[in-house]
């Protein structure tokens, strides 16, 4: 949205901003859905039990189209693969591992040389995406290729858990729906075109939540998703209000790890089962947590690499996720490293859930999330002591020298000194003689499009 069309929204009444939100949902209807949508849920269901075989298979005859697509008709690989040092081997693109990976510069700087030729943009889908760190990023994606994905998520991220598009369900999302000094609601749009509560992150204040809470029920919403914090601050104050009346069938978390006191809080909130998922804006790799609580990867996504230094892991261990992506044949993304890391199970893993998808055991935070000692080591995982039980809301470690870490925390009934001198030891024994530098705040602050980020590394790379 530009600036005059952001000026003229904010001053539309909250009715017409409803009507401006539900003409906007009716576009990504026809974008994301079509004659052809219950058939794609049903296969994608039924490959939930394919065998590892049958996936290999496929993935290999794919692949092989997305590289053959990339290396001929996308410019920025076709110009790669036609320098001189790689005439000698003409063949040598056939091979995965001999692709360079890709970061994500690139494609902030120049997004129309990842666009096949041929294609027109104006006749494929923009995402505009801040992304993690708010820098802008194009993506253009085809009407098919949405209604894959789409179908995708309406079956691993709704009928795996008993709901579906046509329930009415409530997004905690990174729009800004009404401006953000305002302090009386609505502080959210109904979309009658998704059947969607669209609710603004950005008001999720103390004073604000109760509103949020009562739109809930007046809207008798079914399910639920947005990042985990968000869904924890709701949950947190319904528990303190003693609100029992809202009951919700699943509450899906995006965007975020979920932890375990945050999935009790939201479990006991919305009496209902908290999943986990796993995406990102450009669609290249997913996966949704089963009802035994482990996340299973969504093949037809993308294929994905775990790698260290730029070398493969062995599985079960952690590396920097590296993903080739193979729905967008418009704009092919090989070898994209997404800035997560994670671990995936040996091939062939079994879950007692009974589907094969593979199994993505963990996710291990951001590539820019992992702190710098002054050894020179290199330390991912410090999410900030909630893994201790500490009577905390949420904190956040900053660090911006080799010799200090600061820690923004917002302390819960029962916080006292002796938790305060866990929390510097915590950090101390992972990270050596460092100073630790605790601040009291009554919120963390969140980065782009409202999300919540545990730990932020300010060293230069």
């Amino acid at each position: 949205m530009n600036h005059t069309m952001r000026l003229l929204y904010d001053h539309l009444p909250a009715r017409l901003r409803s009507v401006a939100a539900s003409t906007h949902g009716y576009s990504l209807r026809r974008w994301r859905y079509g004659r052809d949508t219950e058939l794609l849920v049903e296969r994608s269901l039924e490959s939930d039990r394919w065998t590892h075989q049958q996936w290999m298979a496929w993935h290999a005859d794919r692949l092989s189209r997305i590289l053959r697509r990339a290396a001929t008709c996308v410019p920025f690989y076709r110009s790669f693969w036609q320098t001189g040092r790689r005439q000698g081997n003409p063949d040598s693109w056939r091979r995965l591992e001999n692709w360079p990976i890709l970061e994500k510069e690139p494609v902030r700087q120049d997004p129309g040389s990842f666009v096949a030729t041929g294609c027109r943009p104006d006749r494929l889908h923009l995402e505009h995406t801040s992304g993690t760190t708010g820098t802008p990023l194009n993506l253009w994606q085809s009407r098919d290729m949405l209604r894959c994905w789409y179908a995708l998520f309406e079956a691993r991220c709704r009928r795996w858990y008993g709901v579906s598009r046509g329930d009415r369900w409530a997004m905690l999302g990174g729009q800004v729906v009404t401006p953000v000094g305002r302090r009386r609601p609505p502080f959210w749009v109904w979309n009658a075109a998704l059947n969607q509560l669209y609710m603004s992150n950005y008001h999720l204040a103390a004073d604000c939540i109760p509103h949020y809470l009562e739109a809930l029920r007046r809207y008798r919403i079914v399910h639920l998703l947005g990042y985990t914090s968000s869904l924890h601050a709701l949950a947190r104050e319904a528990i303190r209000l003693g609100r029992d009346d809202l009951r919700m069938k699943v509450a899906v978390a995006n965007g975020e790890p979920v932890y375990e006191y945050q999935r009790r809080a939201i479990g006991a909130a919305f009496h209902c089962p908290v999943r986990e998922t796993y995406g990102m804006a450009e669609k290249v790799a997913a996966a949704s947590e089963c009802e035994h609580g482990r996340l299973h990867v969504w093949p037809e996504a993308g294929w994905i690499e775990v790698l260290e230094n730029g070398r493969p892991v062995e599985p079960g261990s952690s590396g920097d996720l590296v993903i080739t992506g193979l729905l967008n044949l418009e704009m092919p993304l090989v070898r994209y490293r997404v800035g997560d890391r994670g671990r995936l199970a040996r091939p062939g893993t079994s879950c007692p859930c009974g589907r094969s998808l593979p199994l993505l055991l963990s996710l291990d935070g951001r590539t820019d999330d992992v702190l710098q000692t002054r050894d020179g080591r290199r330390v991912p995982q410090m999410d900030p002591c909630f893994k201790d039980d500490l009577p905390i809301r949420e904190a956040q470690v900053v660090q911006e020298t080799l010799e200090n870490l600061r820690i923004l925390y917002v302390p819960a009934r029962g916080f006292n000194a002796t938790h305060r001198q866990a929390m510097i030891e915590h950090y101390r024994a992972r990270m050596g003689e460092v100073q630790v530098i605790l601040e009291e705040v009554p919120q963390v602050p969140r980065g782009a499009n409202g999300k919540f980020q545990a730990v932020v590394c300010k060293l230069s790379r």
